[in-house]
């Protein structure tokens, strides 16, 4: 079983041997042809005493295996998701103001304006890829919040695709050059010209303090990385679980009949088990900054740490019945979105986002037919359902 082997994801037989890890070896250490290894973390009690310790694990040194060294240390102590206390506390009190419901109150209405729109376009059609429909909803929602143009929506959302997805690595370094490229130009003008949008707020916020007792706004580099991020995030977390939301209702009708039975008073519950269940961020890295103890195992200094979220989700001592897809069910105290200081900015907004879809799809859909096998993204990192073609019937 090898976790670093992405073609091991591609489907759901992962589970198993995740289950397996949890029961006989749940602080288990894994070997790495060309590395010294690291651990890997299966349950759920192990996965937040990490995520609340964030002096003892740091995300510095990179949040991901198989990352690159040398393209975390020109990120590092920059960007929201590889940095630590105190410049982590700083960067993500300017950039979460950005998201506050304070500043995006309009944020309800433009989505079910997304949504009600791109299931239009879908029932029109009659047949539709759900993923390409579900794939469309955070790009926009988060370009328009961004104040990016909305004739450019389409084009970031596909050069963000490629810049994760690409066949090679020349064509996702070019995508992703082009992405940082377009947000400098973007900043540039934003300091010029300040709107009423995410970029805008945080290119003009002078609350950042990188040296103790002055302030200052952040750098071009440190918007640019951390928009990327934020488009990034966005972009793959409601994507997969609002594209895996349909799979799971698909295979389990009576909770199909349940959500538009229920309406709205369903949809809280109901939105938290979809990303229980879809956990489209399988893993995240830390390094321990000092010895210390997991589960009764020594971990040391340096050794580097995987949680494995996709796993601590599925955990049968945390969640009763974890193989049941059940949208009723409470206490849901899940790990979708990490946990502790690092527990993923755009949280908020993916479950707003994922309890309109939900909405508009029971109030617009009548039945859905699956056309074709799902197929899954060969991925360790953000796994998720990568085509789900289907039929949707309109409600009467």
């Amino acid at each position: 079983m090898d976790l670093t082997d992405d073609r091991m994801f591609e489907g759901t037989g992962f589970h198993e041997h995740l289950a397996w890890l949890r029961e006989h070896d749940p602080v288990h250490r894994h070997p790495e042809p060309a590395g010294p290894g690291f651990w890997v973390l299966t349950r759920y009690q192990d996965a937040l005493s990490v995520y609340h310790d964030a002096e003892g694990f740091s995300s510095r040194h990179g949040m991901r295996l198989e990352t690159n060294p040398a393209a975390v240390a020109a990120v590092t102590q920059r960007m929201l998701i590889v940095s630590d206390p105190p410049v982590h506390t700083q960067l993500k009190r300017v950039l979460a103001k950005g998201f506050s419901p304070s500043e995006i109150p309009h944020a309800p209405e433009l989505i079910r304006q997304v949504v009600r729109e791109l299931l239009d376009e879908a029932l029109r059609a009659g047949e539709a890829d759900i993923v390409e429909v579900a794939r469309r909803v955070p790009t926009r929602v988060v370009c328009a919040l961004m104040g990016v143009p909305r004739a450019e929506w389409d084009w970031l959302g596909g050069t963000m695709n490629a810049a994760f997805e690409g066949e090679d690595e020349k064509s996702r370094r070019a995508a992703h050059a082009e992405i940082f490229l377009y947000f400098s130009e973007l900043v540039t003008e934003r300091r010029a010209t300040p709107g009423d949008d995410f970029v805008s707020r945080i290119a003009h916020d002078q609350r950042f303090t990188s040296v103790p007792g002055e302030t200052r706004p952040l750098t071009d580099e440190e918007i640019v990385v951390n928009c990327n991020g934020v488009l990034a995030g966005g972009n793959e977390t409601t994507r997969y679980s609002a594209a895996g939301a349909v799979l799971a209702l698909l295979e389990n009708p009576g909770e199909w009949a349940r959500l538009r039975a229920g309406g709205s008073a369903l949809l809280p519950t109901a939105v938290e088990e979809v990303f229980r269940w879809t956990t489209p961020g399988v893993h995240v890295l830390r390094t321990a900054t000092r010895p210390t103890r997991i589960g009764g195992t020594e971990i040391a200094a340096g050794d580097r740490v995987t949680v494995w979220n996709i796993s601590a989700n599925r955990d049968e001592a945390a969640f009763p019945d974890p193989g049941r897809f059940d949208l009723t069910r409470t206490p849901n105290k899940h790990l979708a979105f990490g946990g502790g200081r690092h527990q993923c900015l755009g949280a908020r907004l993916a479950r707003l986002e994922l309890s309109i879809f939900l909405e508009e799809l029971v109030t617009q859909v009548g039945s859905i037919e699956q056309l074709a096998e799902p197929k899954y993204t060969a991925s360790n990192f953000t796994w998720g359902v990568r085509s789900l073609p289907v039929r949707l019937i309109p409600a009467e």
